[in-house]
């Protein structure tokens, strides 16, 4: 049943929210994730393969421990936005937003009217009656997020147009997309990618819309914060699942160090470039 989006409230008090990308379609591991004390999951309904069903069981999951769940839908689909808010996403992370007509779409299919044309619908959210439905409407406008991704360089382009058009709550970059849109394939740190990356973060500020980074290290997460962005993707859990499991291995068997086989530094998030200019290549078990 539909609950306050508790990261939209923090983000207007000014507070930090921690999110990872779930693309394992299992609910332990969305409870593992709640449990663990992040505010958020990306559950990922783009690149991962999961029925609607299963994804109906994932947003149980994080609503049972309190973790508010979003989800990724594949590009350029106003039916996948109405089929996972009906299962109850307090957001919605829309791929590829490459123009203001993209985030128009996106806002038309997440938002009842007079905002949007969201098919109208009763079921699990509205806790099957128990919430009248005018007011279920006006309650489903006011928490449910629309999250366009920014990761294409006609997306930079854009932005300040696409902002100035209302209707988007948060604004998250995909560097790992922009380093092949700029022809720098898997290079996240690469100067044109981090360029792009302030340059989005700049739209933001002077729209009022928050910006939500994708740290790779610590410091890129401490510059970050100090550039005054309050939401963070902290990776994806298959890449921290891989990490642990093999340095768990590595430090049994007297082997080589955990991550000397390339993976260190590589948080399973294709697109976490930080702010700083140097020239690297990203981990190659990311999430595009």
């Amino acid at each position: 049943m539909l609950k306050p989006n508790a990261v939209r409230a923090a983000l207007r008090e000014g507070r930090e929210v921690y999110g990872l990308f779930c693309s394992i379609p299992n609910p332990v591991l969305v409870e593992m994730i709640g449990c663990a004390g992040y505010d958020f999951v990306v559950l990922d309904a783009e690149h991962a393969l999961v029925d609607p069903e299963g994804l109906e069981n994932l947003v149980r999951a994080a609503e049972a421990v309190g973790l508010t769940p979003f989800v990724r839908v594949p590009e350029n689909d106003p039916g996948a936005i109405l089929k996972v808010l009906d299962a109850g996403a307090m957001g919605v992370v829309v791929p590829h937003v490459r123009t203001r007509a993209d985030a128009d779409a996106a806002v038309r299919a997440a938002r009842y009217a007079p905002e949007g044309m969201r098919s109208l619908n009763g079921g699990r959210v509205p806790g099957f009656g128990l919430i009248d439905l005018a007011e279920y409407v006006r309650r489903a406008n006011e928490e449910v997020m629309v999250v366009p991704m920014i990761e294409d360089a006609e997306g930079v382009d854009a932005l300040p147009e696409i902002l100035a058009g209302g209707g988007i709550d948060l604004v998250l970059e995909g560097a790992a997309d922009l380093s092949q849109s700029y022809g720098v394939t898997w290079r996240t740190r690469h100067p044109v990618v981090v360029d792009a990356l302030r340059r989005i973060h700049a739209a933001c500020v002077e729209h009022g819309v928050p910006y939500c980074a994708l740290p790779r290290t610590p410091e890129d997460h401490e510059a970050w914060r100090e550039a005054g962005v309050k939401a963070f993707v902290l990776g994806e859990e298959r890449g921290l699942a891989f990490r642990a499991l093999r340095g768990h291995l590595d430090a049994h068997r007297g082997g080589c160090p955990a991550g000397s086989d390339g993976v260190s530094g590589s948080d399973g998030v294709s697109g976490s470039a930080g702010v700083a200019g140097s020239a690297g290549v990203a981990g190659s078990a990311g999430v595009a």
